[in-house]
């Protein structure tokens, strides 16, 4: 299954490329690491190849570092049925902050890394994969900074992509039909869309409490308890306390907790009080307590086509007459919701949202 870059994608990595390639070596000149073993970033700037941050042993494979601390969410955000791994490192004595709500802060030196990669089969959930790309998020001096790595066709280093790819790809679904997808990779400005949750500033979004609040990996025990008992994780609260995203086919979970969960992560990046759709005064955090804020009964800032004819936003009882619906199973570029990380649509997510809007009670002028 290789991957074949849109032709406009394919020339504008080329030129970039060569740009760096100008500069002499396998790395631009600011991507200077020390030498040694285990993983490391620069000081400044990206490195033009995945390899040279040491962040796994065998790259193929996704044998990450034993330095990387392999974790999950409770609420993955949808990519196109993608499969995902996700790791944290930790510079040496460094430790994550507890924050309540927003991400926890980690030093400078720190790293976040997530893989991407379509199952050959969906239903086979350990068999073939095919690598896509993987996302770093670096804590330097001046902030955060995030590139995508694009997997060669031997799956033994992947390459910047400082201008985005387009990556088609083919697998088998859950149902054993064949499906495809252009797969999109972002480039920096689509990176800081979705990780400027507050005023355009990139942070994390993953590393929430509420996020991680969920059983470790393997199975035994919490997830955060154990960066706790680690050393990773300092100035937790009473684990009485602690925020916890319910999964969306949770059964002991309400519905709107799963509904205004998925929410959150899918769409509340951007539709929160500091974020980049800020001025169209739709909140989908989870904390939003403000029904017309979260939607309900709520008249959209523009109306035309991202209405689909639609008054509000959210009708309590009638998905179908509600925008937010109408643009979450929306496939054009210029009406779907989220606007960027997807192609197709999230069917389980938006079964999840069209539950939640039928059961709400009430209804509009």
């Amino acid at each position: 299954m290789a991957h074949r870059p849109a032709a406009r994608v394919r020339m504008a990595g080329l030129l970039a490329g060569l740009a760096l390639a100008g500069c002499g070596g396998d790395d631009p000149p600011d991507c200077e690491v020390a030498a040694g073993t285990g993983p490391v970033m620069p000081a400044t700037g990206l490195c033009r190849q995945l390899s040279s941050y040491r962040l796994f042993a065998d790259l193929a494979a996704q044998t990450a570092d034993p330095a990387l601390v392999p974790f999950d969410v409770a609420v993955p955000l949808f990519a196109d049925y993608t499969v995902k791994q996700r790791w944290l490192y930790l510079p040496p004595g460094g430790t994550a902050a507890w924050r309540d709500v927003d991400a926890f802060e980690l030093p400078v030196g720190a790293m976040l890394v997530k893989s991407f990669a379509y199952l050959d089969d969906r239903r086979a959930p350990t068999g073939g994969r095919r690598l896509l790309e993987t996302r770093v998020l670096v804590r330097q001096v001046g902030g955060w900074k995030a590139g995508a790595y694009v997997y060669r066709d031997d799956g033994r280093d992947a390459d910047l992509a400082p201008t985005g790819d387009v990556l088609d790809a083919t697998w088998i679904h859950d149902d054993g039909a064949a499906r495809s997808n252009r797969y999109v990779v972002p480039d920096p400005n689509q990176c800081l869309n979705c990780h400027g949750e507050h005023m355009a500033r990139m942070a994390p979004l993953g590393l929430k409490a509420r996020h991680l609040n969920r059983p470790a990996l393997d199975g035994t025990g919490d997830q955060l308890q154990r960066w706790i008992d680690a050393g990773l994780l300092t100035g937790a609260p009473d684990p009485t306390t602690w925020p916890r995203d319910p999964a969306i086919d949770d059964a002991g979970a309400s519905l709107d907790d799963r509904a205004r969960a998925w929410l959150d992560v899918s769409c509340a990046h951007c539709h929160n009080g500091t974020g980049a759709a800020r001025t169209v005064g739709l909140d989908l955090s989870v904390g939003q307590l403000n029904r017309e804020a979260l939607g309900v009964c709520k008249a959209p800032v523009a109306g035309g086509a991202a209405t689909g004819g639609r008054r509000y936003d959210i009708v309590p009882g009638q998905p179908d007459q509600s925008i937010l619906v109408f643009r979450l199973e929306s496939t054009d570029a210029e009406l779907r919701m989220p606007a960027l990380g997807r192609n197709l649509v999230d069917a389980d997510g938006v079964a999840l949202v069209r539950a939640w809007i039928a059961a709400m009670p009430g209804s509009c002028p």
